[in-house]
């Protein structure tokens, strides 16, 4: 009888273990499917079973960052409205939350997330980076944004690419003419010994060229 009792105890714990797993694989796909898709009211109901919103994906992703690369605001604010949701989480690829903002342009998302206590600086690829690398002309304000909370202008990636460099090969002119103004060192290299001229040279864009050529020109002190 023992022995019996002993197996029934297993037999009741696996059943149990496996309803739980399923319940919590369950769980997050619905989280995803919610930051995917935009449905609050799913992940309230979410929220109120207490499940971890800070679960990953088995791509390693997070839904706060899903929800911004899929422009799903309402489930963006709803998880950043959650004390324990983790704003700071990356992906595989590094990226942040702030990140993907900038990336994408969500300017106001943006300023939610630094009010939250999102880094704006870190090691390698970072939110100005990817800002400056948008050319479509509201990169300016985000830009601007992100040097207003002390964004380091040189930041420099894994290979040693600053934003500056970025914006003269991808982004917008009025971009690059305000890193320019804002101090950005227009005559650093990256590992490949390129700089902002070169980026802006094999790009074919002559504007960007004639910007960053100019702020290399020594300047003749005021009398």
């Amino acid at each position: 009888m023992y022995f019996f009792n002993r197996i029934k105890k297993h037999i009741v714990f696996i059943v149990l273990f496996t309803v739980l797993t399923q319940t919590s694989a369950d769980s997050s796909e619905d989280l995803f499917r919610a930051a995917e898709w935009d449905n609050e009211s799913a992940l309230v109901a979410l929220a109120l079973r207490e499940f971890d919103l800070n679960t990953p994906n088995e791509q390693g992703e997070y839904a706060l960052t899903v929800a911004l690369r899929n422009d799903a605001f309402k489930a963006f604010y709803f998880l950043l409205s959650q004390q324990s949701v983790r704003v700071d989480l990356r992906n595989p690829l590094g990226e942040s939350p702030l990140m993907m903002a900038a990336l994408r342009g969500h300017l106001e998302p943006a300023r939610r997330l630094i009010q939250r206590g999102a880094e704006v600086n870190k090691p390698g690829w970072t939110a100005l980076h990817y800002a400056a690398a948008r050319s479509e002309p509201d990169s300016v304000e985000m830009v601007r944004l992100l040097l207003e909370h002390h964004a380091y202008i040189d930041a420099e990636s894994p290979n040693k690419t600053t934003p500056l460099m970025m914006a003269a090969h991808y982004g917008h002119r009025d971009v690059v003419r305000l890193l320019l103004q804002e101090g950005a060192d227009a005559s650093l290299r990256n590992e490949q010994g390129l700089s902002a001229m070169d980026f802006a040279q094999r790009a074919g864009r002559n504007d960007m060229l004639a910007l960053v050529a100019d702020a290399l020109q020594p300047r003749v002190p005021e009398r």
